[in-house]
């Protein structure tokens, strides 16, 4: 049998997948997430797109510096201007790349371009030419192309590689193909344009039709060596092609793909999480891999199954993706030692201070809880991660509440040995008094844009988990709180959002861009 095929794993969660509403992330965010990254040994990181803000570059400078082990890619049209911006912002990067995209397809070389198919052609060259004078690393998509003509496809494929592109990637950039179109595409690449050879192709596939996943890896079987996904499946509109289903299918049917990837799959329960807990986008129960009942089984044919021989109804195992065997862990006689090794079996190493902080929140919550889940814990180390010094912190609170009252909110709020209290009357019910009592005490104000509350765990005595998004001054801030009691927890979420809106530095609230 032949060696399987090495594919490579291009994530775009920190470019497409931020450009999905509402994911918006800050540069602490985005380095934190980028760490993730890899960890989970993907082969490219695309940080963003250096022109699209003074931040975006920021934070495409800061990852290029931050990571390695991982190339760390900038996006840019085919212009001087955007290939600049993009080659400055990785400069310190241990392997960057270039990625240069044009649209091709007929609709937008005639609305949106208005350029003929010569004008395009000579702007992907000049384009890549540009790029290869500062990098050796050169991606150039062509955007729309599942929509292109293919003798075209195949003319403006073949100038790109001629000009220096070491990768050539296949948007279906509108979701608009099916897995026999796309691999045909594909197909055709390799069977017409004479230097294919000397590129990689690659395939970033949305998912509008729901087809993001298996228009890839009907790319893969027609020739593609890389694949553009996000964690979670995050992007533009519907989304992108998930990463995490993606590798999945090419390792458990290496069997049919004979292709493999590096990625260590013990890590995507994890990132996904980190994301989840990041953005404020919950993953589906039932999503493939990352869901909550990917591996549960409540049919009794398949409990049966289950005991007498586990494969009769999983083809993967839960802790070979990174969840654990092992639910119930810790009680209230566990130690600091228990504490640490179970939150790094997690995927959540801490230590130090950041572990006594965790470690006292935990002996709080376990004199609440008589069992505590992994779920919890993972909580207990996401709510600790809000902005730190000169934060202000919920002492105690009060609300009053009547059919046909107006409802009162009395908060104590401290920051450092400072206490402040006050009282707010009215509001459209607790939680809105609660708000805008601590807005009285902090003197910001933040409009809340959504509220979402659900349970981290199961059980009467279960954790609630509250994420709020929230815009100040044009700019998104979200916030998380947990507890066992959900209007303290929707309280700690408000006031998470608060502080970070009082630290600045939050996204544009409603911030859209280029997509390939």
């Amino acid at each position: 049998m032949s060696q399987p095929r090495p594919i490579t794993i291009f994530d775009t969660t920190l470019r497409d997948g931020e450009q999905s509403p509402g994911a918006s992330m800050n540069l602490a965010e985005k380095l934190e997430m980028a760490a993730a990254l890899a960890d989970l040994r993907v082969d490219v990181i695309e940080a963003g797109f250096p022109i699209a803000s003074p931040g975006d570059f920021e934070s495409v400078r800061a990852i290029a510096d931050a990571v390695r082990g991982v190339q760390v890619c900038g996006l840019a049209r085919c212009n001087d201007a955007d290939i600049d911006r993009a080659a400055d912002a990785l400069t310190e990067a241990e392997a960057p790349r270039i990625h240069v995209f044009l649209a091709t397809s007929a609709i937008h070389r005639e609305f949106k371009l208005k350029m003929d198919k010569e004008e395009i052609i000579q702007r992907a060259i000049a384009g890549v030419q540009r790029a290869r004078n500062r990098c050796d690393n050169i991606e150039f998509s062509p955007e729309d192309a599942a929509r292109t003509e293919p003798d075209f496809l195949c003319q403006v494929v073949e100038a790109a590689i001629a000009a220096g592109a070491t990768t050539v990637n296949i948007p279906d950039t509108v979701g608009y193909a099916t897995p026999t179109h796309m691999g045909r595409v594909i197909k055709t690449l390799v069977d017409r344009v004479p230097n294919i050879d000397r590129a990689v192709i690659s395939v970033h596939c949305h998912d509008d039709l729901g087809m993001a996943v298996a228009n890839s890896l009907a790319g893969v079987e027609n020739g593609a060596g890389q694949i553009e996904c996000t964690i979670n499946g995050i992007g533009e509109r519907a989304g992108n092609c998930s990463l995490e289903e993606v590798v999945m299918a090419l390792r458990t049917r290496n069997d049919y793909y004979q292709a493999t990837t590096r990625i260590d799959a013990t890590r995507l329960v994890p990132t996904s999480r980190l994301l989840s807990s990041i953005t404020g986008m919950e993953v589906q129960r039932n999503k493939a891999i990352v869901g909550r009942n990917a591996f549960a089984h409540e049919s009794g044919i398949h409990q049966d199954g289950m005991l007498k021989e586990p494969t009769t109804y999983e083809i993967m195992r839960p802790e070979d993706v990174g969840f654990t065997k092992t639910d119930l862990v810790l009680g209230k006689h566990s130690g600091r030692a228990a504490l640490a090794d179970r939150l790094k079996a997690l995927g959540h190493p801490v230590e130090g201070e950041t572990l006594n902080v965790v470690f006292a929140a935990f002996k709080k919550l376990a004199d609440k809880k008589k069992e505590i889940y992994d779920a919890d814990l993972v909580a207990l180390v996401e709510k600790r991660a809000g902005v730190a010094a000169g934060v202000w912190s919920l002492v105690s609170y009060e609300v009053k509440t009547h059919t046909n009252d107006v409802p009162s909110a009395t908060v104590t709020l401290a920051q450092g040995d400072r206490q402040v209290t006050e009282t707010f009357f009215g509001g459209d019910g607790p939680l809105d008094a609660l708000f805008n009592a601590v807005q009285k005490i902090t003197g910001a104000e933040v409009a809340v844009r959504d509220y979402r509350v659900h349970s981290v765990t199961r059980g009467a005595d279960a954790q609630g988990e509250a994420t709020i998004e929230g815009v100040a001054e044009g700019r998104l801030y979200r916030g998380h709180g947990v507890s066992t009691d959900t209007v303290e927890a929707s309280t700690l979420a408000f006031l998470d959002a608060m502080n970070r809106a009082l630290a600045g530095g939050g996204p544009p609230a409603d911030l859209r861009r280029n997509a390939v």
